[in-house]
C-alpha cells in the first residue's frame, strides 16, 4: 500500500524558507503572491492488512519521526485518496 505524509509548520511558526520563496516569487514578478508556507511530503510504501491499518501506521510514523509535533502539523493520505 502507498501513502503520503504531508508536513508543514503550524500557523504562527516562523517559516524562513517560505518567506525566502515568497520574496523570490515577488522578484520574478508574481506580485499576487501574498504568502508562502513551505513543507515536506514523504511517500511511503508499506505492508498493511487494511487501509485503516496503513493510515494508523502512517500517523504513528509521522508522530514518531517525520514531523516535529512542537512546531509542525501533518496529514496523511493513502493512494486511493483517503485523507486524515
Amino acid at each position: 500500500m502507498k501513502g503520503k505524509v504531508f508536513v508543514k509548520k503550524k500557523p504562527g511558526v516562523l517559516d524562513p524558507e517560505g518567506a525566502t520563496i515568497q520574496k523570490a516569487l515577488l522578484n520574478l514578478g508574481y506580485k499576487q503572491v501574498a504568502g508562502v508556507r513551505s513543507g515536506r511530503v514523504f511517500e511511503v510504501e508499506l505492508e498493511a492488512k487494511s487501509p485503516k491499518e496503513a493510515e494508523e501506521k502512517l500517523v504513528e510514523m509521522a508522530r514518531k519521526l517525520l514531523a516535529n509535533p512542537v512546531i509542525e502539523e501533518f496529514r496523511v493520505e493513502l493512494e486511493n485518496g483517503d485523507k486524515r
